[in-house]
């Protein structure tokens, strides 16, 4: 199924799941791809035919349970458990994302962090001791991690890429400003915060 969905639908669903739970968090039972769209900014009519890629999740005149969408979602996502998590990476940035308590809230349970800089390793980042990045390919391999987060510096980014996916990891979100090549198999997706700034100032006077 997922390969037959454009990827800038499965994109926009974590907003979808984020508003739900935060309607649900508001004691809310029931809302409309209208409502949806006017707290998102996004049509009414784009909400309706992203879901309709998935199914049937609501009734025309009824609109949509926010309670069973969300699980729904969920599930699509793939987020209806929790996945463990390896940070490469204990810079400023690593170690913002170890201590980020917003990830166990949506399915991802930080599980590791690596540095290769020798008075890193074996110190302590948000209640994690860094590990040695010589160790990382073994380590993730044995704990069967899947996902990982890099925030290592441009020039060492693409190896410690090359050293995940051999490792076995399948989903890497990087915050290396650098363009990763990847097997087939494997999604990147790159968060670069001056390329998105960048895109702002176009529109500033």
């Amino acid at each position: 199924m997922a390969k037959q969905i454009p990827d800038i639908v499965i994109g926009r669903l974590p907003v979808y799941l984020r508003a739900l739970v935060q309607m649900g968090q508001e004691g809310r039972q029931v809302t409309s791809s209208q409502e949806l769209g006017e707290r998102l900014g996004i049509s009414a009519a784009q909400i309706r035919k992203d879901l309709s890629q998935f199914g049937e999740f609501g009734k025309q005149g009824t609109g949509y349970n926010i309670e069973f969408l969300s699980k729904q979602l969920s599930e699509i996502l793939k987020v209806n458990r929790v996945w463990d998590v390896a940070i490469v990476g204990a810079g400023d940035i690593g170690r913002a994302l170890a201590g980020y308590s917003g990830f166990s809230e949506r399915g991802f349970r930080i599980a590791m962090i690596f540095d290769n800089k020798p008075e890193l390793v074996g110190s302590e980042a948000a209640g994690f001791m860094i590990k040695d990045g010589r160790q990382l390919r073994d380590e993730i391999a044995a704990a069967g991690i899947k996902i990982a987060m890099i925030a290592v510096p441009a020039t060492q980014a693409q190896d410690v890429v090359n050293q995940l996916v051999e490792a076995g990891v399948r989903a890497i979100l990087s915050y290396a400003p650098v363009h990763l090549s990847v097997p087939a198999g494997v999604r990147v997706q790159n968060i670069d915060p001056s390329i998105h700034l960048q895109r702002m100032t176009y529109y500033l006077e």
